[in-house]
């Protein structure tokens, strides 16, 4: 195949959504299109958007199959964490990846990921922007260097063998990302972070693929200065226990 991959794989794409009626269809067009020879699903788990966005899920389950689109949804927002476990359920893939449904990660490194893994056999693979090949596109100056401080200081104080930490669209094997999540107890910002760090200290097998980290083009970022010092705490909570 194209893209190196071994056609027994199956892969999991958990895509939480809250209020991205704008953003959905694209992304879902985007899959398909840069992934025409691999066997995957799509698991929405949408957290009660009022913005209509499961209305639109359930029509483009009526234009790629049932099969294809999962809608998983959950009553209210209950944290990214616990929807990669409840999206882990109900997946049926050896594989999982996760990925925003803002646009911020491009469907189109999704056959980089899997040849990545493909051709090294690693448990993770994860995209970065601290990479030659990778950048961020759309943001402010300020949020750049908010953003490459905190992985600089993560990487001063937890050695963690990645250069994004932060990141959230990654492979995992899925017997890996059930072990790791598992073991994690923080929520929102922090979560992607102990997730990588904790599964460098397992020892799991982790690779790198650059990205360009795009802005969210439609509707409203969810990073608030909250997150920032749930950030700090948890920087401070990994150091003692990892």
């Amino acid at each position: 195949m194209e893209i190196g991959d071994n056609p027994k794989n199956k892969y999991s794409i958990i895509v939480p959504t809250y209020n991205e009626r704008l953003n959905i269809a694209l992304i879902v067009y985007l899959i398909f299109k840069h992934l025409r020879d691999v066997d995957f699903e799509v698991i929405v788990v949408d957290d009660g958007s009022p913005d209509g966005t499961q209305e639109i899920v359930k029509q483009l389950q009526k234009v790629y199959g049932e099969e294809r689109i999962l809608l998983r949804p959950r009553s209210k927002k209950l944290g990214l964490g616990t929807a990669y476990i409840h999206g882990l359920k109900h997946a049926t893939g050896n594989f999982v990846v996760i990925m925003d449904a803002d646009l911020s990660h491009h469907p189109k490194y999704l056959p980089s990921f899997i040849k990545k893994q493909s051709e090294t056999g690693a448990s993770i693979v994860t995209g970065t922007r601290y990479v030659k090949g990778g950048g961020v596109h759309g943001w402010t100056l300020m949020r750049k260097l908010t953003s490459r401080g905190a992985n600089v200081l993560a990487q001063t104080l937890l050695w963690p063998g990645v250069s994004d930490l932060t990141g959230s669209f990654r492979l995992y094997r899925k017997s890996v990302l059930e072990d790791v999540i598992s073991s994690c107890v923080s929520k929102g910002y922090v979560f992607q972070m102990e997730m990588i760090v904790r599964a460098s200290r397992k020892g799991y097998h982790i690779e790198e693929v650059p990205i360009t980290f795009v802005d969210r083009v439609y509707g409203t970022s969810k990073l608030g200065g909250s997150e920032i010092v749930e950030y700090l705490k948890g920087l401070v909570y990994l150091l003692f226990t990892t």
